[in-house]
């Protein structure tokens, strides 16, 4: 196709995401267009042919932006169908490998797990989450085998799960108050609410000791919390067209980036010396024995490993605070999530909601002791059902 018809066909396609993404690129794009189109000319230069997966065709400096639309999962499963379960697409400058199927899916995890495995540079979260300090967002290298180790080894072990078993019970039980309570009133009840209360307060207590309920602290906390997640998920349009970067800077958003990561810097830094605090005082009254050691919340344990370099790499308290961030972007939202969805599926289906609800009282019954087996089994039965 001519470059002349391509543009003008490229800004036609364009003009709604270009109204939805901000107004501003109405008006540069198409310069930015045509410019791009001059250098092609001009070049001379050749590129070197490679043996790449199939790539539907793609626009200047958008790539194959355009063709996601509102709904990303459809649109990649109708190219997938075109292209196949392996193709290539370009967001703007960056080249993406899309996998739509489990024998490939199972050849870039497994086979080739380390070529695949280090993460893109992405600038939300490399203000959000101290540049790459945390574990999430941390690149591929010996840094993050380090701290993998030490979160599978001291944080995730399951002598530390176990110990926290009296938290989950409390809250599950607290829980099931709630909905009890609403049942007699006649009132209803807004599961999503309390799913993310619940993954909420539990995490809270894991990591930091204590919950955030409904006062001035747990509203604000709970509105940063919600907050950073939100822009989390936000499409970041320099990531992928960095000459449009200065868009986000412009409208404000890049401000907004930096006051929730300012603010939820100062929130976790009282935390960890409140934390610090409390140590220094239990160890000048004497107390410097492992009894207690159930009342440990995360922030003690990775304040341990600090002091005692046990990790086998010096931390300071920015992995800490990155570790935590992960914590709660790992372990509500998609907690809270797949809880929600589980109940709506069951819902739409009453015959495996009866079946679930028998199978609950029988382990109920046999376990009358221990929540804590009882609950792992029915959300593994729940698990089970809802996936069929």
């Amino acid at each position: 196709m001519h470059p002349l018809l391509m543009f003008c066909l490229s800004f036609l396609l364009i003009t709604p995401l270009l109204i939805k993404w901000h107004p501003l690129l109405i008006y540069t794009l198409p310069f930015l267009l045509f410019t791009h189109l001059i250098t092609k000319w001009l070049s001379t230069t050749t590129t070197t042919q490679k043996n790449l997966p199939p790539s539907p065709p793609k626009l200047p400096i958008l790539g194959n932006l355009h063709q996601l639309g509102l709904y990303p999962n459809r649109s990649l499963a109708t190219l997938a169908q075109r292209h196949g379960p392996l193709m290539l697409l370009h967001l703007g400058s960056r080249p993406v490998l899309v996998v739509s199927s489990a024998d490939i899916a199972r050849e870039v995890i497994k086979t080739h797990d380390a070529i695949f495995s280090t993460r893109p540079k992405l600038s939300i979260t490399d203000k959000l989450l101290y540049k790459g300090k945390d574990l999430s967002t941390a690149p591929y290298g010996e840094y993050w085998r380090q701290m993998r180790s030490t979160c599978v080894l001291q944080l995730l072990s399951n002598k530390r799960v176990q110990s926290f078993r009296a938290v989950r019970e409390e809250e599950v039980s607290l829980f099931i108050e709630k909905v009890k309570e609403s049942y007699s009133l006649s009132l209803p009840v807004n599961l999503s609410e309390l799913f993310a209360n619940l993954t909420n307060d539990v995490i809270c207590r894991v990591a930091f000791g204590k919950k955030y309920g409904g006062d001035e602290g747990g509203r604000k906390f709970n509105e940063l919390l919600g907050e950073l997640m939100r822009l989390l998920g936000v499409f970041h349009v320099g990531d992928f067209i960095p000459s449009l970067a200065w868009v986000y800077h412009i409208n404000g958003f890049d401000a907004q980036v930096d006051k929730v990561a300012k603010e939820f810097d100062k929130f976790i830094e009282d935390i960890l010396e409140e934390h610090i605090t409390h140590r220094v005082k239990r160890e000048s009254n004497g107390d410097r024995s492992n009894q207690g050691e159930y009342k440990k919340d995360l922030v003690d344990v990775l304040l341990e490993i600090q002091k005692d370099n046990s990790a086998g790499l010096a931390i300071d308290r920015e992995h800490i605070k990155g570790l935590v961030l992960d914590m709660f972007a790992a372990g509500t939202d998609t907690t809270y999530t797949v809880l929600e969805w589980a109940m709506s599926e069951l819902l739409r289906h009453p015959r495996v909601m009866k079946k679930l609800q028998s199978e609950g009282w029988i382990l109920r019954r046999r376990s009358s002791s221990d929540w804590s087996f009882y609950l792992g089994l029915a959300g593994f039965c729940l698990a089970g059902h809802a996936v069929k």
